[in-house]
Protein backbone atom coordinates (compact mmCIF):
# COMPACT_ATOMS: atom_id res chain seq x y z
CA UNK A 1 0.00 0.00 0.00
CA UNK A 2 1.62 3.78 -0.94
CA UNK A 3 0.74 6.78 0.38
CA UNK A 4 -1.94 8.23 -1.12
CA UNK A 5 -1.12 11.43 -2.95
CA UNK A 6 2.85 10.84 -2.71
CA UNK A 7 3.66 12.64 -5.44
CA UNK A 8 1.45 15.95 -4.16
CA UNK A 9 2.80 16.18 -1.04
CA UNK A 10 6.64 15.35 -1.97
CA UNK A 11 8.11 18.78 -0.97
CA UNK A 12 6.10 18.46 2.78
CA UNK A 13 7.38 14.90 3.53
CA UNK A 14 10.77 15.75 2.39
CA UNK A 15 10.57 19.12 4.98
CA UNK A 16 9.18 16.86 7.50
CA UNK A 17 11.76 14.72 7.23
CA UNK A 18 14.35 17.41 7.69
CA UNK A 19 12.63 18.52 11.02
CA UNK A 20 12.70 15.17 12.22
CA UNK A 21 16.43 14.04 11.22
CA UNK A 22 18.48 14.14 14.64
CA UNK A 23 15.43 13.38 17.07
CA UNK A 24 16.57 9.97 17.48
CA UNK A 25 13.96 7.84 15.97
CA UNK A 26 14.44 5.51 12.61
CA UNK A 27 12.01 5.59 9.90
CA UNK A 28 10.27 3.10 8.70
CA UNK A 29 7.79 1.99 5.83
CA UNK A 30 4.71 1.01 7.92
CA UNK A 31 0.93 0.92 5.89
CA UNK A 32 3.17 2.47 3.05
CA UNK A 33 4.16 5.60 4.57
CA UNK A 34 6.81 6.66 6.36
CA UNK A 35 6.56 5.97 9.73
CA UNK A 36 8.79 6.86 12.38
CA UNK A 37 9.69 4.31 15.68
CA UNK A 38 11.61 4.38 18.75
CA UNK A 39 13.29 1.23 20.09
CA UNK A 40 10.83 -0.67 17.30
CA UNK A 41 7.55 1.28 18.87
CA UNK A 42 5.62 3.78 17.21
CA UNK A 43 5.88 7.01 17.89
CA UNK A 44 4.63 9.17 14.00
CA UNK A 45 3.49 8.42 10.55
CA UNK A 46 3.92 11.01 7.48
CA UNK A 47 -0.05 10.78 5.78
CA UNK A 48 -0.55 12.65 2.56
CA UNK A 49 -4.90 13.68 2.48
CA UNK A 50 -6.47 15.14 -0.56
CA UNK A 51 -6.75 18.40 1.39
CA UNK A 52 -3.68 18.01 4.00
CA UNK A 53 -0.69 16.50 4.80
CA UNK A 54 -0.46 15.01 8.03
CA UNK A 55 1.98 14.22 10.89
CA UNK A 56 0.57 11.69 12.90
CA UNK A 57 0.90 11.13 16.19
CA UNK A 58 -0.25 7.38 17.72
CA UNK A 59 -0.44 8.63 21.03
CA UNK A 60 -1.37 11.96 20.28
CA UNK A 61 -4.28 11.91 23.14
CA UNK A 62 -1.66 11.88 25.59
CA UNK A 63 0.25 14.90 24.09
CA UNK A 64 -0.26 18.25 26.18
CA UNK A 65 -0.97 20.27 23.07
CA UNK A 66 -0.58 23.49 24.38
CA UNK A 67 -0.56 25.14 20.98
CA UNK A 68 -3.86 23.75 19.91
CA UNK A 69 -2.49 22.42 16.74
CA UNK A 70 -3.82 18.44 17.14
CA UNK A 71 -6.43 17.46 15.67
CA UNK A 72 -8.82 13.35 15.97
CA UNK A 73 -9.39 12.15 12.97
CA UNK A 74 -12.53 10.49 13.22
CA UNK A 75 -13.63 7.74 16.12
CA UNK A 76 -9.99 7.28 16.45
CA UNK A 77 -8.88 7.52 20.49
CA UNK A 78 -5.24 7.50 21.29
CA UNK A 79 -4.19 9.04 17.46
CA UNK A 80 -3.69 12.36 16.75
CA UNK A 81 -3.00 14.23 13.73
CA UNK A 82 -0.95 18.08 13.17
CA UNK A 83 -2.09 19.43 9.82
CA UNK A 84 -0.04 21.85 7.49
CA UNK A 85 -0.57 22.76 3.47
CA UNK A 86 3.03 23.54 2.22
CA UNK A 87 6.62 22.94 3.33
CA UNK A 88 7.02 26.31 3.89
CA UNK A 89 4.39 25.91 7.14
CA UNK A 90 6.26 22.89 8.19
CA UNK A 91 9.52 24.86 8.77
CA UNK A 92 7.93 27.84 10.07
CA UNK A 93 6.41 25.20 12.45
CA UNK A 94 9.64 22.91 13.58
CA UNK A 95 10.41 24.53 16.60
CA UNK A 96 6.34 23.39 17.72
CA UNK A 97 6.82 20.12 15.84
CA UNK A 98 9.88 18.66 17.43
CA UNK A 99 8.92 19.36 20.88
CA UNK A 100 5.70 17.36 20.53
CA UNK A 101 7.94 14.92 18.94
CA UNK A 102 9.93 14.99 21.84
CA UNK A 103 7.18 14.92 24.12
CA UNK A 104 5.76 11.76 22.12
CA UNK A 105 8.80 9.74 22.37
CA UNK A 106 8.97 10.52 26.66
CA UNK A 107 5.44 9.19 26.48
CA UNK A 108 6.18 5.97 24.65
CA UNK A 109 9.29 5.72 26.03
CA UNK A 110 7.57 5.79 29.38
CA UNK A 111 5.28 3.19 28.55
CA UNK A 112 1.89 5.37 28.54
CA UNK A 113 -1.12 4.35 26.83
CA UNK A 114 -4.39 5.99 26.35
CA UNK A 115 -7.24 3.72 28.27
CA UNK A 116 -9.29 2.13 25.73
CA UNK A 117 -13.26 2.90 25.64
CA UNK A 118 -15.38 0.13 26.59
CA UNK A 119 -18.71 -0.07 24.94
CA UNK A 120 -19.95 0.62 28.54
CA UNK A 121 -18.84 4.23 28.19
CA UNK A 122 -20.87 4.77 24.90
CA UNK A 123 -24.60 6.76 25.53
CA UNK A 124 -26.72 4.07 24.57
CA UNK A 125 -29.84 6.22 22.69
CA UNK A 126 -33.05 6.66 23.98
CA UNK A 127 -34.42 5.32 21.44
CA UNK A 128 -32.60 2.54 20.91
CA UNK A 129 -33.22 1.73 24.41
CA UNK A 130 -37.17 1.69 23.66
CA UNK A 131 -36.45 -0.55 20.51
CA UNK A 132 -34.29 -3.11 22.59
CA UNK A 133 -37.71 -3.09 24.72
CA UNK A 134 -40.46 -3.66 22.08
CA UNK A 135 -37.91 -6.35 20.09
CA UNK A 136 -36.03 -8.92 22.09
CA UNK A 137 -34.67 -10.41 19.75
CA UNK A 138 -33.58 -7.14 18.00
CA UNK A 139 -31.90 -6.42 21.45
CA UNK A 140 -30.28 -10.34 21.29
CA UNK A 141 -28.64 -9.52 18.28
CA UNK A 142 -26.88 -6.25 19.05
CA UNK A 143 -25.22 -7.90 22.34
CA UNK A 144 -23.73 -10.68 20.01
CA UNK A 145 -21.90 -8.36 17.74
CA UNK A 146 -18.88 -7.90 18.58
CA UNK A 147 -17.59 -5.23 21.23
CA UNK A 148 -15.98 -2.89 18.40
CA UNK A 149 -19.23 -3.66 16.18
CA UNK A 150 -21.31 -2.18 19.27
CA UNK A 151 -19.36 0.80 19.89
CA UNK A 152 -19.73 1.30 15.52
CA UNK A 153 -23.29 1.54 15.86
CA UNK A 154 -23.65 3.40 19.09
CA UNK A 155 -21.57 6.27 17.80
CA UNK A 156 -23.28 6.55 14.49
CA UNK A 157 -26.99 6.01 16.39
CA UNK A 158 -25.78 9.07 19.03
CA UNK A 159 -24.23 11.01 16.28
CA UNK A 160 -27.88 12.00 15.39
CA UNK A 161 -29.00 15.22 16.50
CA UNK A 162 -32.85 14.37 15.87
CA UNK A 163 -34.60 11.64 17.80
CA UNK A 164 -36.72 11.08 14.24
CA UNK A 165 -32.72 10.73 12.88
CA UNK A 166 -31.53 8.01 15.68
CA UNK A 167 -35.04 5.89 15.07
CA UNK A 168 -34.42 6.16 11.10
CA UNK A 169 -30.39 4.81 11.81
CA UNK A 170 -31.80 2.14 13.53
CA UNK A 171 -34.53 0.99 11.65
CA UNK A 172 -31.69 0.92 8.52
CA UNK A 173 -29.31 -0.67 10.76
CA UNK A 174 -31.36 -3.34 11.95
CA UNK A 175 -30.95 -6.06 8.94
CA UNK A 176 -27.23 -5.70 9.38
CA UNK A 177 -27.38 -6.32 13.16
CA UNK A 178 -29.12 -9.47 12.81
CA UNK A 179 -26.90 -10.64 10.28
CA UNK A 180 -23.49 -10.16 12.36
CA UNK A 181 -22.45 -7.10 10.16
CA UNK A 182 -20.79 -4.24 11.74
CA UNK A 183 -22.03 -0.04 10.64
CA UNK A 184 -19.44 -0.33 7.82
CA UNK A 185 -19.53 -3.44 6.51
CA UNK A 186 -20.76 -4.72 3.51
CA UNK A 187 -21.94 -7.76 2.04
Amino acid sequence: MEMVYRERWEPEVAAMRRVLAGLGMKEECKWGKPTYTVDGRNIVILQGFKEYFGLGFFQGALLTDSKKVLVQPGQVQAGRVMKFRSAKEISAKAATIKAYVREAIAIEKAGLRVKPRTTSDFPVPEELRRRFKTDPRFKHAFEALTPGRQRGYLYHFAAAKQSATRDARIERAMPAIFEGRGFLERR
